[in-house]
């Protein structure tokens, strides 16, 4: 662990790095989803229950812009999107599965009362 400029323990950037894009609601789920292959983005959307348009639509830029995620454009006709993994994003998934095993083993969700 890296000290900060008060001599305090401070986080790995690239841990920062890293949870500054699977740290944002439902990049995580987008990424796994994409794990079996290319999605449309109507696909997507059934698979990553409860997200809205809007949102899957940010989340989907941001992943784009960040090369994890690629939006593919066939001109058709008819027109058809598709947005598929990077090499960088298929690296990713080992480490999601891993974070995924962990939490069915370790972590324990609060009933609401």
């Amino acid at each position: 662990m890296a000290e900060d400029e008060h001599g305090g323990p401070a986080c790995d950037a690239a841990i920062s790095l890293a949870f500054s894009v699977l740290g944002k609601r439902w990049n995580g789920m987008i990424l796994d989803a994409l794990s079996s292959g290319p999605l449309s983005f109507v696909a997507l959307k059934r698979t990553v229950t409860g997200i809205s348009d809007a949102v899957l639509s940010d989340r989907l830029t941001e992943l784009a812009e960040t090369r994890l995620v690629t939006r593919d454009v066939d001109p058709g006709p008819p027109v058809a999107v598709s947005y598929a993994l990077t090499p960088q994003g298929e690296k990713l998934i080992p480490v999601l599965e891993q974070l995924g095993a962990w939490a069915r083993d370790n972590l324990v969700v609060p009933s609401r009362a």
